[in-house]
């Protein structure tokens, strides 16, 4: 790692008060960038559009997406604008290129009457993890907590008598969202009878002070997440392409479609502005439309016509 590279990382996570999964993303992408100038025998400081844009088409090339691409450019265009800003370079050749960007696409989400199937199948399971995956799907549902601050989660941070988790979120924001009471009953039971099962495990130097445990008895990360909710799929059947955004997107599409107040679901979700929360709305009326289209008697009728 070159130091400036290093300098922009610190920046942005004792400055700019970034995650630890951001500053690791914009690592990964920067290094990505440093690694084939090198092999193209460039300087960082002689980078040109003409580098950029041979660079962009090599990750076409193999395969990196649109999307992936554009977050490439941000992390990019922010570290030469901190070297710029430093001295360590004498113009910022990002900020004149831009990425083909994808329709926005609206998130899925699922029903009350899916979720509430798929929690049913997974309570049949008999196996010594079922608690602890119940306890996370439920989470997930009642409360719309992203994936990092799930695995973020300490039992010092959850109130079960008033059923509320105290979060802190991105950029360090703190914020509270309240829980079902079947959710914190299931949490309850996992912290009872198997979390100290899965403690005994731990053999790390490192203390395991998550509320979520993997089955080594490690802190649960979010890549361990996205596997635990693979393997509910394979366990219950139910393959809905589960993910945590799924789950969260279906906690504000369903609040919203029972009448909840767009401003409150904002704070729930921990949304800095109300423009993130709206693509809800437009979700929303998408489905209003379907359930329109499906069950208005007119509607049927000129369809049969």
């Amino acid at each position: 790692m070159i130091r400036e590279e290093k300098e922009y990382l610190e920046h942005l996570e004792k400055v700019k008060r970034y995650s630890k999964h951001t500053v690791d993303s914009y690592k990964r992408d920067i290094e990505k960038f440093l690694s084939y100038i090198n092999t193209e025998d460039i300087l960082y400081d002689n980078v040109d559009k003409d580098t950029i844009r041979n660079f962009l088409t090599t990750e076409i090339i193999n395969g990196r997406s649109t999307r992936s691409n554009q977050r490439r450019m941000t992390a990019l265009r922010g570290f030469y604008a901190f070297m710029l800003d430093n001295g360590y370079v004498k113009k910022n050749p990002f900020i004149y290129i831009h990425t083909r960007s994808k329709e926005k696409r609206l998130p899925r989400v699922l029903t009350d009457e899916q979720v509430a199937a798929l929690l049913e199948e997974n309570k049949k399971r008999t196996d010594f993890l079922m608690p602890r995956d119940q306890a996370i799907l439920e989470l997930l549902y009642a409360s719309g907590i992203r994936a990092s601050e799930l695995v973020g989660l300490r039992a010092r941070n959850i109130d079960f008598r008033n059923r509320m988790l105290n979060i802190i979120g991105k950029g360090n924001k703190q914020r509270y969202s309240p829980f079902t009471k079947e959710c914190g009953e299931t949490m309850q039971v996992y912290l009872k009878k198997i979390r100290p099962i899965l403690y005994t495990k731990h053999k790390s130097i490192r203390d395991a002070d998550a509320f979520f445990l993997n089955a080594r008895g490690e802190n649960l990360t979010v890549r361990g997440l996205e596997y635990i909710l693979k393997q509910i799929e394979e366990k219950t059947g139910y393959y809905f392409g589960l993910h945590p955004h799924i789950m969260r997107h279906s906690y504000a599409t369903n609040l919203l479609e029972k009448g909840g107040d767009l401003r409150v679901i904002q704070e729930l979700l921990g949304h800095e502005s109300i423009n993130t929360t709206q693509v809800y709305t437009h979700v929303s009326t998408k489905q209003m439309k379907k359930q329109y289209e499906d069950y208005f008697p007119r509607t049927k009728k000129n369809k049969n016509q």
